[in-house]
């Protein structure tokens, strides 16, 4: 099949370049070595650039108030990371368009929209919760957040806009290499590995079960699995011109970020824990700043140091790869199919978003008396409005037979996929709604989710798999199969349980955020 970009250039990684000719056959572990380096990228990129100030500072807070104990809901977070970004990787490669694209042509302009139009607005607040990190990053070095946020505007804005995809996935690469003061910080604050192998194999929770530790335990979910993970690994492989062919290699790129992710989010969790835990209660944390002051009072200054390292540059990359996967939306809700590689002057719409959303966000957050709670409370709440519907889209488009041919999902895949879009639902559920209604038990509405989750997986699965098509034959080889253009599929089937399943979504999306709308209003006016 034919992708829609007739000219298919050359890969250009950070770390390597692949010929546009190259048929992929790899024999020997030095040749796939340098193969892996090249293609490597959009998955760690993704991946680190999740544990971004939103992160740190959630990992922090569990550190702080609950010591090892929460280390548990960390190695979970493994298979639900790659399971779900492998299948927008795997979009990325085989359609070549972005996810929003590929949203309003599969679902309609107003799933397209819709969905473009929320990640937008939540990529903004997300955005400027990074540049509140690096203000206070960098306030912890006494620098005003009035010269740090215009600083890392310029210099992410610079980095982005330089006109070549190599150039900027090496400067992300540079950032991703400084995760590595983790090590220093792991030699000088000394947590037990002992315990912390104990803690992360043995669930528990420090002072027993209650609402505010069961709402961290999602926050910790809910800031490792977000909604612009999609939006932007899908169009950076799209960006860099990954295909088919190199898609196992992707797969490695999306794993070793996974796990990446998740060791540095335990380091955090442990320093902060043999720092800070026994200095305080369940209801210690203030913010990352108190954080980084309290390790470098207990501990040692070089360990709150190495903190605030950690926070400015988790923020840096969080800035970039947010306000990026906002552009590429942009882009999509454009269909200019715009990315890294084109000029300044060639793509001003696609820059010029970039720069509006950097310039917006960072303003907002150097207001003094800027509505910082409401923007907090407003971003865990989108995140659990958008993530059940973002993740069941994806799922749907990954068995998409029109749309991924060969490469839609198998069966087992299936399974571990709804088993774990099903969890997401619920505890994205669980923390839209106790951020909503804060009277509202969170034990009891957890526990009666769950049942109703179990009840869904037990009759809905087993219907759901017999009813799923034997993958056809095709007379190409699987790995030179692409996605025809866009407007020559056949219309996405459709079924009953879809249409409810689409139509209850709808109303839940428009149902809650009303809700949201007036919890804010609330806030505001209060």
């Amino acid at each position: 099949m034919q992708r829609e970009q007739s000219k298919e250039p050359q890969i250009a990684g950070a770390l390597g370049t692949i010929s546009a000719h190259d048929e992929g056959s790899r024999h020997g572990l030095r040749a796939r070595f340098f193969t892996l380096i090249a293609i490597i990228g959009p998955g760690l990129i993704v991946m680190v650039g999740d544990n971004d100030a939103g992160g740190v500072s959630t990992y922090a807070q569990a550190g702080q108030n609950f010591g090892y104990s929460l280390l548990w809901t960390l190695p979970l977070l493994i298979p639900v990371l790659i399971v779900v970004q492998e299948m927008a990787a795997r979009l990325g490669a085989v359609t070549g368009v972005g996810y929003g694209r590929l949203i309003r042509e599969r679902f309609g302009n107003y799933w397209g929209n819709l969905s473009i139009f929320s990640i937008l607005i939540l990529n903004f607040l997300i955005i400027v919760t990074e540049f509140i990190g690096i203000s206070l990053s960098m306030e912890y070095f006494g620098v005003s957040p009035y010269v740090s946020v215009p600083v890392a505007v310029t210099l992410l804005f610079a980095v982005t806009a330089s006109g070549s995809f190599r150039r900027w996935e090496r400067f992300m690469m540079l950032f991703i290499a400084v995760n590595f003061v983790v090590i220093p910080l792991v030699l000088i604050a000394h947590p037990s590995f002992t315990t912390m192998v104990h803690s992360a194999a043995i669930p528990h929770i420090r002072g027993g079960a209650s609402s505010v530790s069961v709402l961290l335990i999602i926050s910790i979910i809910g800031t490792t699995v977000a909604p612009w993970q999609l939006f932007f690994q899908e169009s950076n492989i799209v960006d860099k011109r990954i295909t088919p062919r190199w898609l196992n290699y992707e797969r490695v790129d999306t794993i070793i970020g996974s796990f990446i992710v998740v060791i540095v989010a335990s380091v955090l969790v442990a320093v902060c824990a043999i720092g800070l835990a026994g200095h305080g209660g369940t209801n210690s944390y203030t913010n990352a700043l108190g954080v980084a002051r309290g390790l470098g009072r207990y501990v040692g200054h070089d360990t709150g140091t190495l903190f605030a390292i950690i926070l400015l540059n988790a923020s840096v990359i969080g800035a970039a790869v947010v306000t990026l996967a906002s552009s590429y939306a942009l882009s999509d809700l454009a269909a200019t199919h715009q990315g890294l590689n084109a000029r300044l002057n060639e793509a001003k719409g696609f820059y010029g978003g970039f720069a509006a959303i950097l310039i917006l966000a960072g303003a907002v957050s150097i207001i003094p008396g800027a509505p910082l709670g409401i923007i907090t409370l407003a971003v865990q709440a989108l995140c659990g409005l958008m993530l059940p519907s973002t993740t069941i889209i994806v799922l749907l488009l990954a068995n998409d037979r029109e749309l991924m041919g060969p490469w839609k999902n198998g069966r087992l895949l299936n399974v571990a996929a709804v088993i774990i879009v099903t969890a997401l639902v619920v505890l994205s559920l669980t923390l839209m709604i106790s951020t909503l209604f804060t009277s509202v038990p969170v034990l009891p509405l957890l526990v009666v989710l769950s049942i109703v989750g179990a009840l869904g997986l037990v009759v809905g699965l087993p219907l759901g798999l017999r009813k799923l098509e034997a993958p056809p034959h095709y007379d190409i080889d699987k790995r030179d199969w692409r996605t025809p253009r866009l407007t020559l599929l056949a219309p996405m089937p459709s079924s009953k349980a879809r249409r409810l399943l689409m139509r209850a979504q709808s109303c839940y999306l428009f149902a809650a955020g009303i809700l949201l709308i007036v919890r804010i209003v609330q806030l505001a006016t209060s």
